[in-house]
């Protein structure tokens, strides 16, 4: 495939900051659009499930347009209670992500993980298309796992991994796909793809008189906001900080309104996507996937 412009980070900026940093920012937001906002990706390797003395294997799936995904397949401890497909947020890889939900496998869940084109041991560069046509590939291949079809399917997405599963969990439902969803989470997510761009964008002198014309650049079918009442009846949980300094509450506040029932919103207090540093975080979590 073509070469893509690298992408840019989905968070507020340091104070320190340079001059020559942001112009170097604006001139890639030029150049690539705003799709670029959303994606920084490395190549690194933080951490890996053997250290945590979890079982896994690699997987390797090849896309419709050439593209190479890798993921991990995390078997639970003891017989399966059902599969959590996890789709992580959008800076570094799976590997920096993986302690998000390590605790799964002892609580009696699968788990299955990729990267998303340009991440870690993915080829590619990634873009919000190429991203949701990856998050798709990895569902289909989980759903057509044997071990996997007699056990319920929850879709857990953190922040750009929310967006993403919403938009994905949306147009499963919609084209009628099997297995169904049993459940979809959504922890730390945005409400839409060009609404928290403009708030990105508005954060800073350099940026502000662009954020009219470059959301504009996201096609509007990207918008959770539109889809989310797509995903009922499948029970929906959403998960939102109020101390979250890179996804504002009121996105989370937002989606759980647009949501069709049945719905739980989850209010917690942690810094984004530490949500499940806390137990009694992870204990409700539990108790949503048990009652689906």
């Amino acid at each position: 495939m073509a070469s893509r412009t690298a992408r840019l980070l989905l968070k507020t900026p340091k104070l320190g900051t340079s001059l020559l940093a942001l112009f170097l920012s604006t001139a890639a937001l030029l150049q690539s659009g705003c799709s670029s906002l959303f994606f920084f990706p490395d190549r690194t390797t933080y951490i890996t499930p053997d250290r945590l003395n979890l079982a896994y294997e690699n997987v390797y799936l090849d896309t419709a347009d050439g593209e190479t995904l890798h993921g991990w397949w995390l078997p639970a401890e003891s017989e399966p209670l059902g599969t959590i497909y996890f789709l992580h947020g959008n800076a570094q890889n799976i590997s920096s992500h993986l302690l998000n939900v390590a605790w799964l496998p002892a609580e009696g869940y699968n788990v299955f993980t990729i990267d998303y084109r340009g991440y870690g041991k993915s080829t590619g560069a990634p873009d919000i298309e190429g991203a949701l046509h990856d998050s798709e590939t990895g569902l289909r291949w989980l759903t057509s796992q044997p071990d996997v079809k007699n056990t319920p399917v929850f879709l857990l997405g953190q922040s750009l991994g929310g967006a993403l599963g919403l938009a994905l969990a949306s147009e499963w439902e919609q084209r009628n796909e099997t297995p169904e969803l049993n459940g979809v989470i959504l922890d730390g997510t945005f409400s839409g793809f060009r609404g928290i761009a403009r708030e990105k964008l508005a954060n800073f002198w350099l940026t502000w008189p662009l954020q009219a014309p470059l959301s504009w650049t996201i096609p509007g079918e990207y918008e959770g906001m539109d889809q989310i009442a797509n995903i009922s009846p499948v029970p929906i949980m959403i998960i939102h900080s109020v101390r979250d300094g890179i996804i504002p509450f009121h996105h989370g506040q937002a989606l759980y309104e647009a949501a069709g029932e049945p719905k739980e919103f989850l209010q917690t207090d942690t810094p984004h996507a530490a949500t499940f540093v806390i137990p009694a975080y992870r204990n409700a979590v539990l108790e949503f996937l048990d009652h689906k």
